[in-house]
């Protein structure tokens, strides 16, 4: 009975169940179906604890399971041994060879002559001191390089501080960006994105350390000559390598310029030894004494086409893919975004872009129908019979095909047809002195925030540029001219395009000759040693064919035309652009023509016989994702983690000369190139 009552004392705990009209309840009705009549009760607690469940349990439940997870792996990261990513690598490819500096170490290299290091375009950090409301907070922040934070949280006001006045072409008013100093100014763009970082460290394997090494770090946003006038860079920089060669036992210093920076420090090379107050007033032996030799990285000696389609219409190949598959996000006027024509207004303020129009006219780049670089085929594996291509007919039989022609000559072709066309078949309509229209833009306030001066250029303007069918490297400057006067009016200022027939006319002591190799002489130093180093084997943007874009307000009226294609895949035209041989950036043409026979020997332009060397590397894709970037790379910034350049380059700082690390190394045509180009020398 004890045993009953203490089964039956939870029921009573319950609620009696209401009673009926005579007064009875239902407790002599449901005796012995106690546990039974509990069942539906425990169903629907569960039924309703599962509604409970909503979608914020969800995404909780979900974080919580990524952090655990993410901390879990961050645990593990820090707490394996340093050699266990190497090891997982190695398991997979294979050993994996020495660094340089290892294995040069081990081969007795030491120390010898300081390295100054001249970075190029964009890979340079830049930071903020001064600026106006918007930048509160950002005191010493780099506005350029890093992280790039800024850019997301207040893109309007990031551009703003990045462009410069567009009349004198320096600081606007209340705001001063400047150069991040030392070696961290372009050791590495953004975090994990190397530039001058594995070199660097490759160096200091041998001994090199702070005291040895120096980063030229400048502004390069402007002019050549107005990074003296604003910072003293110039100055700078003689000061810098005096010091390095005073305190290195007299050993001359090996300069290591990369990409933008070799133009950089050719005008520098005739700054040095001009007399002030234009130059540095250092003399004409000031090159012999001080420099033992000048390591061009990816030079653009003569410039880039990649640098045209930047100033016309502020896209390149990439650009003009992306703006095809996603319009809506780099043309569309919904929230203000106009991600271009922002680009544009910023980057047509930045001078140092000038110095990279394409150089020597028809003469270096070719004209309507001819080109140094005709009978270029862009295929990866070549069958070539005396330049032909090996294919067969019907019956089995091998018969010669001969390559379809392409016209690297013109730049700037308006249509597909027009780039094919032999040049008699093209009516052109002379745009230059063309009578500018009205555009409706002009007057409209929601353009004020994004102005270009294609806004006073007009659809009578556009149709006149639209309407000369072909450009080339000649017809280029006068179209930019046309196109953009005020900012090539600037530019004209600092950067000249042509080839000097007389280089002793005096004219040509002006600054803005000397970072056009065409148009200045070499130092007279005829100890010292000049490399071109540069990637090959990347098909490399060359010429463009362009379509007039869909008329918009504030737009950007011309753009490449991403239908245009060559037909098949070994075609040499992608997307609306030809490609040649290249690093990515800068074609053979630019990057090797002066070492090649520009410089070679004594020459009008090298009148001291400095010995020049053309050192090409051959692209070799990483294997697998766990080679990152590559050791064999030739692309134009990822070449700066090649094996077998730091190799070369460390060689070269310890002392061997161009000769001791096996003269020319070239896989390009660009010898018999060179010998198609008709220059005095």
């Amino acid at each position: 009975m004890s045993l009953l009552r203490r089964r039956k004392q939870p029921q009573r705990e319950q609620p009696p169940p209401p009673s009926d009209g005579n007064g009875s309840d239902h407790d002599d009705n449901d005796k012995g179906k106690g546990p039974s009549s509990s069942a539906p009760a425990s169903k629907e607690a569960t039924r309703r604890t599962k509604a409970k469940w909503s979608c914020v349990d969800s995404c909780c439940w979900l974080v919580g399971v990524v952090c655990s997870a993410w901390w879990l792996l961050l645990f593990l990261y820090n707490a394996m041994p340093a050699s266990f990513p190497q090891y997982v690598t190695e398991a997979i490819t294979g050993p994996l060879p020495d660094p340089p500096g290892v294995k040069l170490q081990k081969e007795g290299l030491r120390v010898k002559h300081p390295v100054v290091f001249v970075p190029g375009i964009v890979t340079g950090g830049l930071e903020l001191w001064e600026g106006h409301h918007c930048a509160e907070g950002l005191f010493r922040k780099r506005l350029w390089g890093g992280t790039f934070g800024d850019v997301y949280k207040r893109p309007l006001c990031w551009v703003e501080h990045m462009s410069l006045d567009n009349e004198t072409g320096l600081d606007k008013s209340g705001i001063r960006v400047r150069p991040v100093t030392g070696l961290v100014a372009a050791d590495y763009f953004v975090p994990g994105y190397f530039v001058w970082a594995v070199l660097i460290a490759n160096l200091a394997r041998i001994g090199y350390e702070e005291k040895t090494m120096y980063m030229a770090a400048y502004d390069w946003r402007l002019s050549f000559q107005n990074t003296e006038v604003r910072d003293q860079t110039l100055s700078r920089i003689k000061s810098n390598i005096e010091l390095l060669v005073a305190t290195n036992g007299g050993n001359r210093v090996v300069v290591i310029p990369h990409s933008m920076g070799v133009l950089y420090f050719l005008h520098f090379m005739k700054w040095v030894e001009a007399p002030p107050p234009m130059g540095g007033g250092g003399g004409p032996n000031w090159c012999e004494k001080h420099i033992k030799s000048v390591v061009n990285i990816g030079g653009p000696f003569l410039g880039v086409p990649k640098a045209v389609a930047g100033l016309f219409s502020s896209e390149a190949k990439d650009v003009a893919v992306a703006r095809a598959i996603a319009p809506d996000v780099l043309d569309s006027d919904f929230l203000g975004l106009q991600t271009l024509r922002h680009l544009m207004r910023m980057t047509r303020t930045w001078d140092s872009t000038m110095s990279m129009i394409p150089k020597g006219g028809d003469t270096i780049w070719g004209g309507l129908d001819w080109s140094p670089e005709d009978g270029f085929e862009c295929k990866a594996k070549k069958q070539k019979n005396n330049d032909t291509e090996v294919s067969s007919d019907i019956n089995g039989e091998n018969v010669e095909v001969e390559p379809k022609p392409i016209n690297y000559g013109r730049l700037v072709s308006f249509g597909k047809d027009v780039a094919e066309a032999p040049s008699s078949e093209i009516e052109r309509i002379e745009f230059r002195g063309a009578v500018k229209g009205n555009n409706i833009a002009h007057s409209n306030s929601s353009c004020r925030d994004i102005w270009t001066e294609y806004h006073e250029l007009g659809w009578g303007g556009i149709k006149a540029v639209a309407d000369y069918k072909a450009y080339t490297a000649s017809s280029i400057i006068d179209l930019l001219h046309f196109v953009s006067p005020r900012m090539m009016q600037r530019g004209s200022v600092h950067f000249s395009y042509g080839i000097a027939d007389n280089l002793d006319d005096p004219k040509y002591q002006h600054y803005k000759y000397w970072s056009n190799p065409l148009e200045t002489k070499l130092p007279k130093a005829p100890d010292m040693e000049i490399f071109s180093m540069y990637g090959v084997g990347i098909p490399t943007e060359r010429a463009y064919v362009y379509k007039l874009a869909p008329q918009a307000e504030c737009y950007i009226p011309f753009r490449i035309d991403t239908s245009a294609e060559g037909g098949d895949e070994n075609s040499c035209l992608k997307g609306g652009v030809y490609l040649a041989d290249g690093d990515e950036t800068v074609p053979v043409l630019s990057a090797g023509y002066m070492c090649a026979k520009g410089w070679r020997g004594k020459t009008r332009f090298n009148p001291a016989g400095s010995k020049t060397y053309v050192r090409e590397y051959s692209h070799s894709p990483p294997s697998t994702l766990l080679e990152g970037r590559g050791t064999q790379s030739g692309a134009h910034v990822d070449i700066m983690g090649n094996f077998a350049l730091i190799e070369d380059i460390i060689r070269i700082a310890a002392g061997a000369t161009g000769e001791e690390i096996g003269g020319d190394q070239v896989y390009s045509d660009i010898f018999k190139w060179s010998e198609k180009i008709k220059l005095k020398l």
